[in-house]
């Protein structure tokens, strides 16, 4: 059973720091549209490769064993540190590669 896209979080709500500077790097290489898709990204999975410097994640149901097909694109940045990676999908932020960064934080678990 799927579970519809609306009731996954909102990526912004778990890593904000993550979505700040994915949002800054996107305006930084001329990616305004992909910036705006970035605060309405939903955390759908992790990635599940199991690899220890690996904290990729999905934000949209991926094709099983499928490419995206078209519009797919695929969109480096250019981090302080570690690897980040976008694939997008006809101006849509659907995957989140984040390789050799610091342990990401759940926001939500931080004391008030």
């Amino acid at each position: 059973m799927t579970v519809p896209e609306a009731e996954h979080l909102l990526v912004r709500e778990v890593y904000p720091e993550l979505v700040a500077e994915l949002v800054a790097l996107l305006v930084a290489e001329g990616e305004v549209t992909l910036a705006l898709s970035a605060h309405d990204m939903r955390l759908v999975a992790p990635c599940g490769c199991g690899d220890d410097f690996c904290q990729s994640f999905k934000t949209a149901p991926h094709p099983d064993g499928r490419p995206y097909g078209p519009g797919h694109r695929c969109v480096p940045l250019l981090p302080s540190r570690g690897m980040l990676v976008l694939d997008a999908v006809d101006g849509r932020i659907v995957y989140v590669e984040v390789l050799d960064r610091p342990p990401l934080h759940d926001a939500r678990l931080r004391p008030p």
